[in-house]
């Protein structure tokens, strides 16, 4: 099955261009390190996944590229074709010439609904490309404008014209020290809509990326490009093929819907997050070496303690004894910063991964009380390595990992919204006051619920 990229605003571009770079540097790499024929099926499934091919031999990306300026996509279409290894279809881009000026209610109120006929028809095409459609794949900034607000809307127009398609959107975090004055309502308005109209929200957050590149990637002088790497790396990790089965035959056919089985059981629970290791620059590779025990403990203690890298893990936290009561055993637990799931998913790519134990991930303390631990927890696998690494391990994770963020987020926005800070600009493009509150609401309710797992 086939996924549909939609990339959204700048930023959306800019890293769709990075995940679709990754996954062909992948899939043409010599560093598979298994069998002619596994590395056959693992290319094949990947091409019908995220490329279609054409008369002209180079792959094409199953992608549409929406932006209200013309700038960066056209930078990303030159980017892509001088590559030689793949392209984006020329014919799939929808630009403006004016921008939505980091304004959510220009991009969601005015730029939507003028422009929705156009860039759902490229989509249409898009999606009739495949043979058969999976679903899915937005990829968007919160802080801005274009990606947030025209975002939110092609969100809900995606939900309407393919109401039994999965939809994930990929969502980036704006850095908590501020990108634009009014990235903490944009964020919010974005939030409280998405979770209406999308399966799921996959959140990575500027701020760990940032720590990512400077500690684990030694990147002195860095770069937006650097950043998006890292993220098209990880996201990499996530959606190449897998066995999804154990002893499964045939890799994966629905990479979406089985993410979504895996880790969304309950549609109040939608935000995942996602973790990699290791991560290091590539001239460490050579002497580094990696065991799938010390990779896996490293792995859960990230989970558990709620830490976004290998580097600097709190092992001090624990899960709470099962069988103490739950109340105390909550309160307890809580000033060490336990992170409770909903559910886990763990991929693993390379070297002997039908002999790792995930036992540790079968812990019934590391999840909620209301799911068996037996279907909060599932595990990929494949012999083929990722990206260089001989061993790699991803975790997308359904969990607590957010609530600090979107509480910040919250707050802060509500603070300008106690004061009518800026609100005139957003009324004026039909935004009232009342939508904000009902975001709030909204959200309040999603921190409410993740609070009490």
């Amino acid at each position: 099955m086939s996924i549909v990229t939609v990339q959204l605003g700048q930023c959306g571009n800019q890293i769709g261009h990075e995940v679709f770079n990754a996954i062909c540097s992948d899939i043409h790499g010599t560093h598979g390190l298994c069998s002619k024929k596994e590395n056959e099926s693992y290319r094949d499934a990947c091409k019908e996944r995220f490329f279609c091919e054409e008369e002209s031999e180079v792959p094409i990306a199953r992608a549409v590229l929406v932006d209200m300026e013309p700038k960066v996509i056209s930078q990303t279409l030159s980017m892509a074709a001088r590559s030689g290894y793949w392209k984006y279809d020329d014919r799939s881009r929808f630009c403006q010439k004016q921008g939505s000026g980091n304004n959510w209610a220009n991009g969601y109120s005015v730029h939507g609904p003028r422009h929705k006929e156009v860039i759902m028809n490229l989509v249409q095409k898009e999606a009739e490309k495949c043979d058969r459609l999976g679903g899915f794949f937005t990829i968007m900034s919160m802080a801005g404008g274009t990606g947030s607000g025209l975002g939110a809307f092609v969100t809900q127009c995606l939900r309407d014209a393919f109401p039994t398609s999965f939809i994930l959107n990929h969502v980036i975090w704006p850095y908590s020290t501020g990108e634009v004055i009014v990235q903490n309502y944009n964020s919010v308005l974005t939030l409280s809509h998405l979770y209406q109209s999308s399966d799921a929200l996959l959140v990575h957050e500027n701020d760990v990326i940032h720590k990512i590149c400077a500690q684990l990637m030694n990147i002195k002088q860095m770069s937006f490009r650097d950043v998006n790497q890292v993220i098209a790396h990880q996201l990499g990790s996530v959606f190449q093929p897998t066995y999804t089965a154990e002893g499964g035959l045939h890799y994966s056919r629905n990479p979406l819907g089985d993410l979504m089985e895996t880790l969304v059981p309950h549609p109040e629970f939608k935000m995942l997050g996602l973790r990699n290791i290791p991560q290091m620059p590539e001239n460490s590779l050579a002497y580094s070496t990696f065991s799938w025990p010390g990779l896996i403990k490293h792995l859960r203690q990230m989970l558990i303690a709620n830490a976004k890298m290998e580097e600097g893990i709190d092992w001090q936290v624990q899960p709470p004894r099962l069988g103490s009561s739950l109340p105390s055993s909550h309160s307890t637990n809580r000033p060490l910063h336990f992170n409770t799931s909903i559910a886990n998913l763990v991929i693993l790519r390379g070297k002997d991964t039908h002999s790792v134990d995930l036992g540790s991930f079968r812990d019934p303390s590391l999840y909620t009380s209301w799911l068996n631990p037996r279907d909060a927890f599932n595990a990929w696998k494949t012999p083929r390595a990722f990206n260089k690494y001989e061993k790699s391990a991803a975790l997308v994770s359904n969990s607590q990992f957010l609530l600090k963020p979107l509480d910040n987020v919250v707050g802060k926005a509500w603070n300008m919204f106690a004061s009518k800070a800026y609100i005139h600009q957003y009324t004026k493009f039909g935004i009232e006051e009342e939508d904000f509150l009902d975001s709030f609401t909204a959200l309040e309710q999603v921190i409410s619920s993740y609070t009490i797992l």
